[in-house]
């Protein structure tokens, strides 16, 4: 049954933010892209202060150490960021640019969780092997919330969805420049999304078989959560707007906050 739960919550995370996306990219909800950037921003805080955490801490792990596990991701996910911006800095001064027309962010999360800046571009199939990479810890992530409590992985599902949605916006853009068609790219994506699923059996056996350090797989997977808020999404926002803009943007990160409240009450 948890394994069952796992592959729904894993396809509904990984395929259904790249069709989600789809919309929101090549259809009529494109003006709400900056609206899903503060929610999933929320969504994310929520899921990890509200959720994860509390879980990792009600057990008998000690504070010490799961503590030294949060700063530990978050250092790590810091480090990765740094290596892929100096790879692709590095790659764009001395390989042939192609425009792509707009930013994406990628992470490798789920103790592979990095950032990609998918402005000029060799091809598309480096944004596909890190979506691979990326939705493949995605799987891990939300097989340890599982495994912890049914309600915690319905929750982390959300949460994923939520915050891959504007990520698979830029890789959408990407791949339609590089294949040449709205559909293949979105085939091409909703592929590595699949893989979300594949991750997620890997982690439901992995995590059976070190279920003592399940705790700190929640927290592995908080620091993942907080570092994407914080470090990628709110950044994003952090821009001068009027005070319409700033009321409607507090409110969908809000709207992030009391979805992930709600859902937990109604899995409760």
């Amino acid at each position: 049954m948890t394994l069952l739960a796992i592959l729904v919550g894993t396809v509904a995370a990984g395929v259904g933010s790249v069709w989600l996306a789809a919309l929101m990219a090549f259809a009529m909800l494109a003006r709400f892209t900056q609206h899903m950037l503060s929610m999933a921003a929320g969504a994310l805080m929520a899921t990890a202060f509200m959720h994860l955490l509390p879980e990792a801490f009600e057990s008998e792990a000690g504070a010490h150490e799961l503590f030294a596990m949060l700063l530990g991701g978050l250092v790590f996910f810091f480090l990765l960021d740094k290596a892929e911006l100096w790879h692709h800095g590095h790659e764009h001064n001395h390989g042939p640019a192609q425009e792509a027309g707009q930013q994406d962010h990628a992470h490798h999360h789920g103790h592979a969780h990095a950032h990609h800046d998918h402005g000029p571009r060799s091809g598309g199939w480096a944004v596909l092997a890190g979506d691979s990479v990326h939705a493949f810890g995605d799987g891990i992530l939300i097989a340890s919330a599982f495994l912890a409590d049914m309600r915690l992985g319905v929750i982390t599902s959300l949460a994923v969805l939520a915050h891959e949605v504007p990520h698979h916006i830029g890789d959408l853009v990407v791949l339609r420049h590089t294949s040449g068609t709205s559909r293949a790219a979105l085939v091409k994506v909703s592929l590595a999304g699949t893989v979300t699923a594949l991750g997620g059996v890997v982690g439901y056996f992995l995590v059976t078989q070190l279920q003592d350090y399940l705790p700190f797989f929640l927290v592995a997977a908080s620091s993942s959560f907080v570092y994407v808020a914080l470090a990628d999404l709110i950044p994003q926002l952090q821009k001068q707007l009027g005070f319409r803009d700033t009321v409607s943007q507090v409110a969908w990160l809000l709207a992030g906050i009391a979805l992930v409240t709600l859902v937990s009450s109604l899995a409760h």
